[in-house]
């Protein structure tokens, strides 16, 4: 019972943090925190994390997806090309492996990636369910 709290606990933690970042496109919240409190909770159901696992795994994801969101950020403002940006956030993984190997068994490092892919699969999946439930609500009814 008190994994599972102190999991949820850091979750929320988290969670506030990413809600307290403004966009940096434009200057206000977006969709983004919310997104990553649904990937924090996706990850946290997949990797199964002991107490002494997340406490010592969400401070370097917290690392982690700081770095990724400066090189995403970066490579926009700078109209960098695909493969250079994709070569960076490569190399920032490959620096992370070994991170998270100090906190989790490689087992579940591996469980992480695989799961951090998935959750972007399932997003784009679900977004493109509810665009596409948003287009068959504009069209006309067209009954007899």
């Amino acid at each position: 019972m008190k994994k599972i709290i102190l999991i949820i606990v850091m979750a929320l933690g988290i969670s506030a943090v990413s809600l307290a970042q403004e966009d940096p496109d434009n200057g206000q919240r977006g969709n983004g925190s919310r997104i990553e409190a649904l990937k924090i909770a996706y990850l946290t159901k997949k990797l199964n994390l002991s107490t002494d696992e997340a406490q010592k795994f969400w401070p370097i994801y917290n690392e982690y997806m700081g770095e990724i969101r400066k090189t995403r950020i970066d490579a926009r403002q700078n109209k960098e090309g695909e493969i250079p940006t994709e070569e960076k956030l490569l190399n920032i993984r490959k620096k992370y492996n070994g991170e998270f190997g100090k906190a989790l068994s490689s087992e579940k490092v591996n469980t992480f990636f695989k799961a951090e892919k998935e959750f972007g699969t399932v997003l784009q999946k679900e977004l493109l369910e509810r665009r596409m439930q948003k287009m068959d609500n504009r069209r006309p009814f067209r009954g007899n």
